[in-house]
């Protein structure tokens, strides 16, 4: 969520106050943090799938995901305009109430086109893996029943999420040392 109410926004706010590089350091370490929840989602999904219908579940899930797509993609149009009637208030010159308006605006046009990216996201890797079984059983590899097993698919996933989520720790770490070490060197 984009909006100043979350606790992630007002510590990504906090860390802009001490520069540019603790900023851009905090911001990444945000962006590797949301990745956690989406992917253990999909790996959650994806298990249940292979689970109850094999690799035909898991087109199925993708069907699910991609027939919301039309209204996804709707409400992510919704941001870019927002977005504008925030620039347009601010370059008006118009007063202080109508841009707090325009910032609420633009928090929930930014909240919609991520949603929007996520379900796009996450629809391609089911189609992905979906196809990628195919492959692997019209082919008759080998290899089909060690790399299309439901707990191995599932953990590729989320091993392939833990990079981030421990890179999103640590340069959270660096970047909140770096934000003690501007304000100490300031006072």
């Amino acid at each position: 969520m984009t909006s100043f109410s979350y606790d992630p926004v007002l510590e990504l706010v906090k860390s802009c106050e001490t520069g540019a590089a603790t900023n851009i350091i905090y911001g990444l370490a945000l962006g590797y943090k949301s990745t956690i929840i989406p992917v253990f989602v999909l790996a959650v999904v994806i298990y249940i799938c292979f689970e109850r219908l094999f690799m035909f579940g898991i087109a199925l899930g993708a069907i699910g995901m991609l027939s919301n797509l039309a209204i996804s993609l709707a409400i992510d149009a919704y941001g870019p305009i927002s977005d504008n009637a925030g620039g347009i208030a601010e370059m008006s010159e118009l007063g202080e109430n109508v841009r707090q308006y325009t910032d609420a605006l633009d928090a929930a046009g930014n909240t919609t086109a991520a949603i929007g990216k996520g379900f796009a996201i996450g629809s391609a890797a089911l189609v992905s893996l979906s196809l990628f079984g195919a492959f692997m059983i019209r082919s008759g590899s080998t290899l089909e029943f060690q790399i299309l097993d439901k707990m191995i698919i599932t953990c590729l996933l989320i091993g392939s999420m833990l990079p981030y989520w421990f890179s999103a720790m640590t340069m959270k770490s660096v970047g909140m040392a770096a934000m003690e070490m501007v304000f100490n060197v300031r006072e």
